[in-house]
């Protein structure tokens, strides 16, 4: 079977560590993109979750909290203390 060369352009600190992570594990870093590639053709899809980041950062969100503590610096609403849940 003929070899062709994949060529991506990644953080040379991440290429770094990932080289340094796949001798650790004993693999050569072609091979480590190699078993990805094999998994994606075998699975037909990207082999792992890809999700958006922390929710609480989310701008919906934000502007939800930006507004509270405008309110609450306007003397609407009620500060209390954090109820814990003991059933967690």
């Amino acid at each position: 079977m003929a070899l062709s060369t994949l060529t991506a352009r990644v953080d040379e600190r991440d290429k770094a560590d990932f080289d340094s992570f796949c001798s650790s594990v004993g693999l050569t870093s072609s091979a480590a993109i190699n078993i990805y590639v094999k998994a994606v053709l075998r699975e037909k899809r990207i082999p792992f979750d890809i999700k958006q980041g922390d929710p609480f950062y989310d701008p919906v969100n934000q502007a939800y909290i930006l507004k509270s503590v405008k309110e609450l610096r306007e003397g609407k609403g009620t500060v209390h203390e954090l109820i814990e849940d003991d059933n967690e």
